[in-house]
């Protein structure tokens, strides 16, 4: 893309799906220097790849290089001696299913005794049969205990990693096994209940619960969580975020999430999307694969199935169709809440934009899935067909009048006028007797009288 540019002329414009030409001479300058670093880039890596050279930092190549400026690090050069050996040693081991509790390398007790099996040169240290070495001490875990002890207790593979921890200056044993794969859920099974419909956002998560209609209910719900800190801080506000989300939605039985489908992997170079700064900002802020990653990993151990929808136009359609409907006094739609209804509907199969007005053959009260549906359409003037079919509190539709004809929907039905007499001059009647007097009554549609009765009399031209 940077080559594409660099090649048109300076300040020619782009078309919608290409970018043009760089608006100034020093961007120009700026981007061929650019692209002359990424392809030197390019092909060191590829020379290396030939050669079969991995270059590889054990211990982390930010470690190394902070030992250049102690200073800057705020470390002296004992505490970095001893952060950098520490990241170098390395004591994993692999779980095995069917061993004894699991792993036969590292072997942890359900008491928590661990015992290390010594390769042969370390054959002498073992102080426990068979060649292991036991530590004096036991281990406990506080997090998922439970779990761990009823996987060993049935020699499931439990892999451990053993590290060693500079700034709190102990050691640690961690343990780590495969989760079974969770069965598949039928779609209509997950949206039985309904859905929540969640849309992802640079600093919170918008969620608004929809019924198997698709109608919203409730008010919407929103989760926020900030990405600021450190890696560490930014996981924790992000898996915080959806614990809530995943107890809220277990609180409202439902089981299933809809989210976007959002990949924003080629949506971030500057290339793109031109000089647009302040775009760019958002996408890179949105932590779309980590979301994604996190509320799969952790909606599988609550039994909720997530749904991912296509993204397009999910913002755009629900601020149109749904933003304004759900805004009252004592509550205001945002674009985000409008979007988590959008991201719902799409899931359960149902068009997010609303029709303004309905088809003919919707027109005459056809039976309605629920009440509030119901009560839509009455407002909207095509209630259902019967008075008694109206809920409660709702005004019954006007009925036919008598002298309104029959209806055209019955082709049985009698009419409820006489045949009006022609005032033309060849059906004048020719008698003026009394029993030839016609009365006549106007009357307005809804049956009140306007006018008196008149006498009309028809006289022999």
């Amino acid at each position: 893309m940077i080559r594409h540019r660099l090649s048109l002329p300076i300040g020619t414009k782009g078309a919608k799906k290409a970018p043009g030409g760089y608006r100034t001479r020093q961007e120009w300058h700026a981007k061929s220097r650019r692209l002359r670093v990424l392809e030197d880039r390019l092909a060191a890596a590829q020379a290396d790849a030939a050669a079969g050279r991995v270059r590889v930092v054990r211990g982390g190549k930010r470690l190394a290089r902070s030992r250049h400026n102690l200073e800057a690090a705020r470390l002296t050069e004992a505490e970095w001696r001893a952060r950098w050996e520490a990241e170098r040693w390395f004591c994993q081991a692999d779980g095995e299913a069917g061993k004894r509790y699991g792993n036969d390398t590292i072997r942890v007790s359900p008491d928590g005794e661990v015992s290390i099996k010594l390769p042969t040169p370390l054959k002498h240290l073992a102080n426990a049969p068979r060649g292991r070495y036991a530590l004096p001490v036991r281990v406990r875990f506080a997090h998922r205990g439970g779990k761990w002890a009823d996987r060993v207790e049935a020699n499931g593979a439990v892999a451990y990693r053993i590290h060693y921890d500079v700034a709190r200056g102990r050691w640690y044993l961690t343990a780590s096994w495969q989760i079974p794969v969770a069965p598949t859920v039928l779609l209509a099974t997950a949206l039985a209940d309904g859905v929540i419909g969640v849309d992802m956002n640079a600093d919170h998560l918008a969620a608004w619960r929809l019924d198997p209609h698709g109608n919203p209910v409730g008010h919407p719900r929103r989760f926020p969580y900030d990405l600021t800190g450190s890696a560490g801080y930014r996981d924790a506000q992000v898996r915080h975020a959806l614990t809530r989300l995943l107890h809220w939605a277990q609180t409202c039985r439902v089981r299933a999430i809809a989210v976007e489908d959002l990949d924003f992997a080629a949506e971030k170079t500057r290339e793109k999307h031109g000089r647009k700064r302040r775009f760019r900002q958002l996408v890179s802020g949105m932590p779309t694969s980590r979301l994604r990653a996190r509320l799969t990993s952790m909606a599988v151990a609550t039994g909720i199935a997530v749904i991912a929808v296509d993204p397009a136009y999910t913002s755009r359609w629900g601020a149109q169709h749904w933003q304004e409907p759900l805004t009252s006094p004592t509550r205001k739609t945002t674009r985000h809440d409008a979007a988590a209804v959008a991201i719902g509907r799409r899931a359960q199969g149902h068009p997010i934009r609303r029709r303004t007005a309905p088809p003919p053959h919707d027109r005459w009260g056809l039976p309605c899935s629920n009440e509030v549906e119901s009560l839509g359409k009455i407002v909207q003037g095509i209630g259902p067909s019967r008075p008694d079919q109206a809920p409660s509190g709702v005004r019954n539709p006007a009925t036919a009048s008598p002298d309104h004809g029959p209806d055209p929907r019955r082709p049985d039905a009698e009419r409820t006028r006489a045949t009006r007499a022609s005032n033309t001059v060849r059906d004048v009647r020719l008698s003026t007797s009394p029993g030839n007097r016609t009365h006549s009554r106007s009357v307005l549609r809804n049956g009140s009288s306007t006018q008196g009765s008149s006498e009309t009399l028809s006289a022999p031209i």
